[in-house]
């Protein structure tokens, strides 16, 4: 039997870092766009973020805290999701910053806030791969004795999709050619998707 080391989260990991999240991983990013009761937009990057459902689609993403996307997001009922990819790792990154509401985090990282064409929320005109989406539910999480959490899941129902022409090749949208990154945990990592990392494996019959 091998070594392993073992802790229980609610006595503390006993480590330099919380490694939860890094083994969890690598996550793919939410990067939300959304607008407030006022009329401010709000882009922010989620690493606890996933898609959820085929049909219809449902994406969701986890707010560590009553953040104002989820704030903007209840009040519209409406966000986008953007990917974000190598090119665009530093303007990510910028949009995470901690910022009073009033910041509009497209005009802080440089972006263009490209208009939706079924939402009022606009996307992230330089990424290659967005999403609009109306809320379906928000979730409030529980422990496993039901004492309330400070964190929120949002979940939406994508009702368009937008992809790059020349990520279609075929008709088949090339995910590694889009060059993804994803969250891998730690204080700072992040990894990328490599067509060398590609392999296939069918269901068993």
């Amino acid at each position: 039997m091998q070594d392993a080391y073992f802790y229980e989260p609610a006595k503390g990991h006993g480590l330099p870092h919380d490694p939860f999240n890094a083994l969890v991983a690598p996550r793919p990013i939410g990067w939300i766009g959304s607008r407030g009761a006022e009329g401010v937009l709000n882009l922010a990057p989620y690493s606890f973020f996933n898609a959820f459902n085929y049909h219809p689609p449902i994406i969701g993403f986890s707010s560590i805290t009553y953040k104002d996307s989820v704030r903007n997001i209840e009040a519209t009922k409406e966000f986008t999701w953007n990917l974000a990819t190598r090119p665009l790792a530093e303007a990510m990154n910028q949009s995470c910053k901690a910022v009073p509401p009033e910041v509009n985090e497209f005009e802080l990282a440089g972006l263009t806030a490209e208009p939706s064409r079924l939402v009022s929320v606009p996307r992230v005109a330089e990424t290659p791969v967005s999403f609009e989406c109306r809320l379906s539910q928000i979730l409030r999480l529980n422990t496993a004795t039901g004492e309330a959490v400070d964190t929120w899941v949002v979940f939406g129902e994508v009702v368009g999709v937008h992809i790059a022409a020349h990520l279609l090749k075929d008709g088949i949208y090339d995910t590694a050619a889009a060059e993804p990154i994803l969250r891998a945990g730690g204080p700072a990592g992040y990894f990328s998707v490599d067509p060398s990392q590609y392999f296939e494996m069918y269901r068993p019959r």
